[in-house]
């Protein structure tokens, strides 16, 4: 989805009876990072660069999610040991619709491609970009993003 384009709205579950709305937020910069699945060297590499930097997502009053189609309790058991201290939503069933609609599905894999996008307060996305599967695609366009937002004055 392209920049100007506005974030098409979800509700994913983070736990067993808690959900996650995208209208939630609204009035805070979000970061969304589609990741193919808990576990793997790469996702946990960039779920724990993520982790390490929310210092600097919390600078900017952004809130950052990871999103894959794996599962809560997939999810639960990889936050823990990963000591991850920000959400994970579970875009299992339907299998992929947020990932869908975001654009980030792979379909011939079965899961969420590498993607993230940064959206402003006003639910528009500003930033995105798609990684290639195999590649931690690290921090530094996200935290640009979050810098050019503020730098608008809070205007967007």
């Amino acid at each position: 989805m392209p920049a100007g384009t506005p974030a098409p709205p979800f509700e994913l579950k983070c736990t067993p009876d808690q959900t996650v709305s995208l209208s939630d937020f609204r009035g805070r910069p979000v970061v969304l990072a589609f990741y193919p699945a808990d576990w793997s060297p790469v996702c946990s590499d960039q779920m724990s660069l993520y982790n390490e930097l929310l210092p600097e997502f919390e600078k900017h009053n952004a809130v950052l999610f990871g999103i894959s189609v794996d599962g809560i309790w997939c999810h639960g058991a990889f936050a823990r040991d990963r000591k991850l201290h920000f959400p994970l939503l579970a875009d299992f069933e339907p299998k992929g619709r947020v990932s869908h609609l975001y654009g980030a599905y792979l379909d011939k894999d079965g899961e969420s491609g590498r993607a993230l996008f940064v959206i402003d307060k006003k639910g528009v996305i500003r930033w995105s970009y798609i990684s290639p599967t195999g590649v931690n695609p690290g921090a530094e366009g996200v935290l640009a993003a979050l810098e050019s937002l503020e730098a608008d004055g809070g205007r967007k």
